[in-house]
C-alpha cells in the first residue's frame, strides 16, 4: 500500500518508518526544511532506541520524506495525519490539525479515485468527525464516504521504546466512518493480523487513546497521594507498600507452572516525583476541559493532575528536612529527561525540580546520558551540566535522582567510594534504601 504520513515527530517519523518496514511504500511530509534534509540523510532528529538503523534500512527503497504535501497525497492511496495537537492550558490546540486537513482536501480536489485520510494525532473525541471531516470536504468539493474516507487510528507508543511498540503492538484501534475506510485500515495493518483489533467509530476510538493515558496517570498519581501519606504516617516504606499491592491477583498474572509474573500496568503503581512528557500531562488537562467545556465536572482526573503538579515539590521538602537553608546548597541532579530511554524534556519533573531548588538559591548541575542539549535549550546557564555520572556526584552535598536511567543503578557504588557521602534523595526509589551511609526518599 502507498502511504503518505504528515508529520516527522515521535508519531509521525515511528509510524512511517515502521510500516515501511511491514512492506508498505511510505512518504512522510514535514513543512520543516531542516528535518526532511536530515531525515533524508538518515539521521533522525529525534532520539529513539532503534530508530535510525530503520530508517537506514529503508531509506530510498520503501521510505523516503518530502515538504511536497500534495505530491505525496496524490502518490498515495492513504495520507495519516501525525501532526502535534498542544494544550494551551485551557483547550487543545487544533491549528496544525486544521492546517494539514485543509491542504489535503485541497489535494484531493483534482485527484482521482478513494482516498482515505486518518486522523493518529491525539485529538479529543469527536474532531475527526466534526472538525477533520468538514474541512477536507469544504476545502476539496468532494463528500466524505461516496468520495473519499475519514478514519481515527490511535497510536499506542511509548517513548523510549516506540519502535517496539508498533512493530509488537498490544492493541489496534481502527476508527472508521465507512466500510471502505475500514476495509483500507484493515489492509493497512494486515501484517498484524493475530493482534486484538478493536473496529468502531472515529469517535469512540480518539476515547480509546485518552481514556488509556488517563489511566496510567491516574494510577501514578494515586501511588504518589499513597506515598506522601506513608511519609507523613511514619515508619511506613512506600515501596513495600506497594510490593504488597503488588502482590495481589489483580496485578499479576499465573502461570501453568504455578507461577506468577507482574502485570504491566503495576510499573504504573510506583511513587515517585510525578509523570512528564508529551503525553500524559496534556491529555488529562484537554480531557479534564474538554468534559467540562461539556458541562460534565471532571473531579477525579483534576484530582490526578494537582497530585502530579505537587511532587517535585514533595522531593524540594525532603531536602530541606535535611538541609533547612537551602541557600547556597550544591546539589547535583540526576536525570533531565521526563523518562529513561529518551531526550524528551516536555513537562519533565526534573526541570520543575531544578526551578524550585534555583528559586531557593540552590547551587545545580545535573546529568543525563543523553538529553543535556535538549535540557540546554530550556534552562540555558542557569545551571552547570555534567557530562558523566562522577564528574555529578563530585562536591555536592546532595544528590538527586529524578530519572530513572538504568546508568544510575551505578550511584550507591560511586557514593560509597567517596571519603564523604552526600545525601542521595532518591526521587523514584530506584535504589536500594540502605545502599548508600545517606539516604531518603519519596514516600519512606
Amino acid at each position: 500500500m502507498r502511504v503518505s504520513v504528515v508529520g516527522t515527530g515521535y508519531v509521525g517519523l515511528v509510524s512511517g518508518v515502521c510500516l515501511a518496514e511491514v512492506g508498505h511504500d511510505v512518504v512522510c511530509v514535514d513543512v520543516d526544511s531542516a528535518k526532511v534534509e536530515k531525515i533524508l540523510d538518515g539521521v533522525p532528529p529525534i532520539h529513539e532506541e532503534g530508530l535510525e538503523d530503520l530508517l537506514r534500512r529503508n531509506l530510498g527503497k520503501r521510505f523516503t520524506a518530502t515538504r511536497d504535501l500534495r505530491a505525496a497525497v496524490h502518490g498515495s492511496d492513504v495520507t495519516l495525519i501525525a501532526v502535534g495537537t498542544p494544550f494551551d492550558g485551557r483547550h487543545i490546540d487544533l491549528s496544525y490539525v486544521r492546517q494539514v486537513a485543509g491542504e489535503i482536501g485541497r489535494a484531493l480536489r483534482d485527484k482521482d479515485g478513494f482516498h482515505v485520510v486518518v486522523v493518529k494525532s491525539t485529538v479529543v473525541p469527536g474532531t475527526t468527525e466534526t472538525v477533520v471531516r468538514p474541512l477536507i470536504e469544504e476545502a476539496s468539493g468532494k463528500r466524505a464516504g461516496p468520495d473519499f474516507g475519514v478514519g481515527m487510528n490511535p497510536e499506542f507508543l511509548t517513548e523510549g521504546r516506540a519502535i517496539r511498540d508498533f512493530l509488537e503492538p498490544d492493541r489496534i484501534v481502527l476508527g472508521a466512518s465507512d466500510a471502505r475506510t475500514l476495509e483500507t485500515l484493515e489492509a493497512l495493518y494486515a501484517s498484524f493480523r493475530s493482534v486484538p483489533t478493536i473496529r468502531t467509530n472515529p469517535g469512540t476510538a480518539e476515547m480509546i487513546k485518552y481514556a488509556s493515558n488517563a489511566l496510567l496517570a491516574t494510577a501514578i498519581s494515586f501511588s504518589n497521594e499513597l506515598a506522601n501519606l506513608a511519609a507523613a504516617v511514619g515508619n511506613v516504606d512506600i515501596v513495600e507498600v506497594m510490593e504488597g499491592v503488588h502482590a495481589s491477583a489483580y496485578l499479576t498474572v499465573a502461570g501453568s507452572d504455578g507461577s506468577r509474573t507482574q502485570a504491566p500496568i503495576a510499573s504504573f503503581l510506583l511513587a515517585g516525583c510525578g509523570f512528564g512528557g508529551s503525553c500524559l500531562p496534556k491529555d488529562v488537562n484537554a480531557l479534564v476541559a474538554h468534559g467540562e467545556g461539556l458541562g460534565v465536572p471532571m473531579p477525579l482526573l483534576r484530582a490526578v493532575i494537582t497530585v502530579n503538579e505537587g511532587q517535585p515539590g514533595q522531593v524540594v521538602r525532603i531536602l530541606q528536612k535535611h538541609f533547612p537553608a537551602l541557600t547556597g546548597l550544591r546539589v547535583g541532579v540526576l536525570g533531565l529527561a521526563f523518562k529513561p530511554d529518551t531526550d524528551d524534556v516536555r513537562e519533565s519533573p526534573a526541570i520543575s525540580v531544578i526551578r524550585l531548588l534555583l528559586a531557593k538559591g540552590v547551587r545545580v548541575k545535573a546529568h543525563d546520558p543523553v538529553a543535556i542539549p535538549e535540557a540546554k535549550k530550556v534552562l540555558g546557564t542557569s545551571i552547570a551540566y555534567a557530562q558523566t555520572l562522577p564528574e555529578c556526584l563530585e562536591e555536592v552535598d546532595a544528590v538527586l535522582l529524578i530519572t530513572r536511567w538504568k546508568q544510575f543503578e551505578a550511584v550507591p557504588a560511586l557514593v560509597r567510594a567517596m571519603e564523604s557521602a552526600p545525601l542521595l534523595l532518591d526521587g523514584r526509589r530506584q535504589l536500594d534504601k540502605r545502599s548508600v551511609p545517606r539516604y531518603a526518599g519519596i514516600g519512606l
